[in-house]
């Protein structure tokens, strides 16, 4: 018999035990080990059955026991040190406070942050893969930091999909049912104790209105708005149904009510609970992009005096920072131009926003561009004055796939900038390398090493011994192989094999034997079956008599992706093999709880995408904090941090770094060569390595690998890092920004508008006109200069409007500059007869080779976050983009 409503009866404490309530309701417990402890200790088999969720705990323990514990003086104490202990995390000064006392200009009073999906933890299933995961640790970093993030998201009341397969291997897809009564989230309410409620117009006169609930991540609020409340319509309560789920209307209402939702949620938040209000807002990818849109609403509508729309933007883009997760033009969110256009227009229009100034923001203006479509990414780059990648290389990517809208600069000038991500190391490393590390450096250094990412933190622990490294990374190579065997034998039994077919899953796997992991998303590009390119050169390395390898593979393909799913089925099939049964798993269902397990347990972490489609991939960032070598191709993080004695480098068959036709047939040849390349290190480089014993049975070399990683990685992929490098280099300048314009009740701004407007509509009369140089030979001693002369029509623009530059380096055969160097030239004098302005300047020579140069014009303004912000530049008739067509 099926109930017509769930709820849930939640346990009342014993007021003795009211602390732990507090502690439940604070998800630092997802990363505080001693809290952890504390919470297993009050029942550990219940712990264990909830899946270790503190809330879900709390709600099934037995009362006797309860009041068991409200008279164990012992726990109480405990119960006590750990509630003080986190009140102290809440409000005690962190780095963030430290940087600010010490510095001369004021850091942002707060940021927003806003992610389509968070990885928090896995008692909080709102999380896909990477994205959510890198939002996640984010959020945590921020906390430990002490920077005021606010996090917005939406909640899903059915998250992700848990995976499990058929008897045949198909994946297949569930989605439970989440209770937020179940969960570490409470409800934002208004003073008078009703739910807080956020209202987005919609065509037809119809309202999506949402709920916010409020997880506390730390010191860090995540705000997440849920549709599924009695106020709306069926259709409108199921926006906030599952992640990426829907169609393109629903995914772009969910789009809409993440980003002009979650600024009305975050204003409420601030109203009710004191919060400083955001000067910057961070939108972590193009899902959240119409944050923007609604900003400008607010400063149009703003009393007594609003902006108009131009100011607002220029006033929003101030403080707004993009950053981009995809390297691929499909991987970015494109609706329909007219589904856009009538959600933002009609009935619905945001009152001072014209829907022709929304669609412009985001449309396709570069050449090949379809003008039918929307482009979300598009759009966050026209608001956000500043822009990043997440790798050194992915921001190389990046600004090749988006320098259509900065025409007339080369990529390496676009304004997109790199910050390579980092994970969060309390979250990932397992507590046995953190009482390692502790041991050799102390417990409170180590925690220091692990929040802030300070490389001098790190040092010492290249004094650990070969024999303490060597049994740590046993034992948890065996926590791994029993872990594996569980949910082998749980996968198998859903898969309705009965416990007589089963026996052999207890010999699966050997702690003992070298193990690779690979456990990711299953999209094409990330190859999970190269591995079984050649299955009898697996099979063979598989059964090595002396040198065995043993794999542990996971992953999801998204519900849709039927093509994911066949190479989901076509791994499992090979695993399923009973000759190799023993030496390979797939475990299904791949979450934060098992990736806990996996990173530590493996010797070697494998990655093998298609370069570059790896924006960052920080899984093997994880797996490098404890101990863990990496084999991947160099994409991503890996192609910026690998050194030659943390792992190893799997070569590319496509040195240009393109991307083939999967038709073509060389794919197949690349595929090909690519996987005996792999085959070949993991037999004679990664395996002999591994056993190669001394006379104690210890890899020596091996082991010095593990050393050197943990002491160079550490400190580089953590996000402590990651997010003091935000701080630095891309919040505090936006904060700056954005003050700068909201001076004078907007005046600035408005002047900023005035004068984009003036330089556009001036700029296709800036002309460079005449160039000359007094160099009569073609060739040139190094040291020596060459006094440039230049000619430059400036229309109805003044000197000020512009700055002139000679741009130099070497020259290839096509004359293209490369490794330029800048050279502002001065103006001499006022326009001549023909309204021409001379501009001089003297070009040292200093560089020996092939050298050429070349003139331009640039918009300059002292309020430009960069030269190429307009995507506006006049070049000598000559010269086409970088060319040097005056000189080589």
């Amino acid at each position: 018999m099926k109930a017509i409503r769930r709820f849930t009866v939640r346990t009342v404490l014993p007021e003795q035990l009211q602390p732990l309530h507090e502690l439940a309701l604070n998800l630092r417990w997802s990363w505080h080990p001693e809290t952890r402890d504390l919470f297993r200790s009050v029942d550990p088999e219940v712990w264990a059955a909830t899946g270790e969720d503190p809330v879900r705990l709390l709600g099934e323990v037995p009362a006797t026991r309860l009041a068991a514990l409200a008279t164990d003086r012992r726990f109480l104490r405990r119960l006590g040190d750990l509630a003080e202990d986190l009140r102290e995390y809440l409000t005690g000064p962190r780095w963030y406070q430290t940087r600010q006392a010490a510095d001369a200009a004021p850091l942002p009073a707060a940021i927003a942050y806003f992610s389509p999906e968070y990885g928090i933890a896995a008692a909080l299933p709102q999380y896909s893969g990477g994205l959510g995961i890198l939002a996640g640790d984010h959020l945590k970093a921020a906390s430990d930091l002490g920077v005021p993030v606010i996090g917005v998201g939406l909640f899903y009341r059915h998250g992700y999909f848990r995976q499990s397969l058929s008897r045949d291997g198909w994946q297949q897809e569930r989605y439970p049912l989440l209770d937020p009564d179940e969960l570490a989230v409470s409800l934002l309410r208004e003073a008078d104790g009703t739910p807080s409620r956020i209202d987005l117009a919609l065509p037809g006169g119809r309202t999506l209105a949402a709920h916010i609930w409020k997880a506390q991540v730390g010191r860090v609020p995540l705000l997440l708005l849920d549709s599924d409340i009695e106020a709306n319509s069926p259709a409108e309560r199921d926006v906030t149904d599952r992640l990426y789920g829907g169609g393109s209307e629903h995914r772009l209402l969910q789009e809409m009510l993440l980003g002009i939702g979650g600024v009305r949620a975050v204003r409420a938040h601030c109203r009710l609970t004191g919060h400083p209000a955001p000067d910057v807002f961070h939108t972590n990818e193009g899902h959240a992009g119409f944050l923007g849109v609604e900003r400008i609403r607010e400063l149009v509508a703003e009393a007594p005096a609003g902006l108009d729309f131009a100011a607002a933007l220029e006033a929003v883009r101030a403080g707004t920072l993009f950053t981009t997760h995809t390297p691929v033009p499909a991987g970015i969110d494109r609706f329909d131009r007219e589904l856009v256009a009538r959600h933002f227009g009609g009935d619905a229009a945001l009152p001072g926003v014209p829907v022709d100034q929304v669609l412009a923001l985001g449309a396709e203006s570069w050449p090949d561009g379809d003008p039918k479509l929307f482009n979300m990414a598009a759009m966050g780059l026209r608001l956000a004055q500043r822009a990043n990648g997440v790798s050194t290389l992915h921001g190389e990517v990046s600004r090749s796939m988006f320098n259509g809208l900065w025409p007339g600069f080369d990529p390496a000038e676009v304004p997109i900038t790199s910050v390579t991500n980092g994970v969060h190391a309390a979250t990932w490393i397992d507590p046995a390398v953190v009482r390692l590390g502790a041991a050799e450096i102390g417990a409170e250094r180590a925690e220091e090493a692990m929040t802030t990412g300070e490389t001098r933190r790190w040092t010492g622990l290249e004094l650990i011994g070969n024999t303490e490294v060597w049994e740590l990374r046993r034992s948890l190579r065996a926590q791994l192989v029993e872990e594996a065997r569980r949910r082998l034998h749980a996968s198998w039994r859903r898969r309705g094999a009965g416990e007589a077919e089963l026996g052999w899953v207890s010999s699966v796997l050997d702690p003992d034997v070298l193990t690779i992991g690979f456990a990711r998303r299953v999209p094409s590009y990330k190859r999970l079956t190269l591995m079984l390119r050649d299955a009898e050169r697996l099979r063979a390395l598989l059964l090595h008599p002396t040198r065995p390898v043993q794999i542990v593979v996971a992953g999801k393909a998204h519900p849709a992706d039927d093509g994911g799913k066949r190479l989901i089925q076509q791994m499992v099939a090979f695993a399923d093999d009973p000759a190799v049964r023993h030496r390979i798993v797939f475990l299904p269902d791949y979450d934060m709880a098992m990736a806990q397990r996996l990173y530590p347990g493996c010797d070697v972490w494998l990655n093998n995408p298609l370069r570059p489609l790896e924006a960052c991939g920080t899984s093997g960032m994880k797996a490098a904090l404890n101990g863990c070598l990496n084999l991947s191709v160099l994409d991503g993080w890996w192609d910026e941090w690998y050194d030659g004695r943390n792992g190893w480098a799997i070569p590319t068959a496509d040195e240009s770094g393109g991307v083939l036709d999967p038709d073509s047939g060389e794919a197949e040849r690349r595929d090909d060569i690519e996987a005996a390349a792999l085959y070949d290190l993991i037999e004679n480089q990664v395996a002999a390595r591994f056993y190669d014993r001394d006379g104690d049975g210890l890899p020596q070399q091996w082991i010095a690998m593990v050393r050197h990683t943990l002491v160079t990685l550490g400190p580089k992929v953590l996000a402590g890092r990651m997010v003091r490098e935000y701080v630095e280099r891309l919040y505090a300048p936006a904060a700056q920004a954005q003050r700068e314009l909201a001076d004078r009740q907007g005046r600035s701004a408005r002047e900023l508008a005035v004068w984009k407007a003036k330089v556009r509509e001036a700029w296709p009369a800036v002309r460079v006109e005449h160039v000359e140089a007094d160099c009569p030979a073609d060739a040139q001693e190094l040291g020596s200069s060459l006094a440039l002369r230049v000619q430059v029509g400036l229309g109805t623009l003044e000197p000020a409007d512009v700055e002139v530059q000679a741009v130099s380096g070497r020259v290839d055969e096509r004359d293209r500059i490369s490794d330029a160097c800048l050279l502002a030239l001065k103006p001499v004098g006022g326009p001549d007869l023909d309204g021409r302005t001379r501009y001089e300047g003297s070009l040292e020579l200093c560089r020996t080779g092939p050298f050429g140069y070349t003139v331009r014009v640039l918009p300059a303004h002292p309020r430009l976050a960069s030269p190429a912000e307009l995507g506006l530049v006049a070049l000598p008739a000559e010269s086409a983009g970088m060319d040097a067509g005056l000189l080589r």
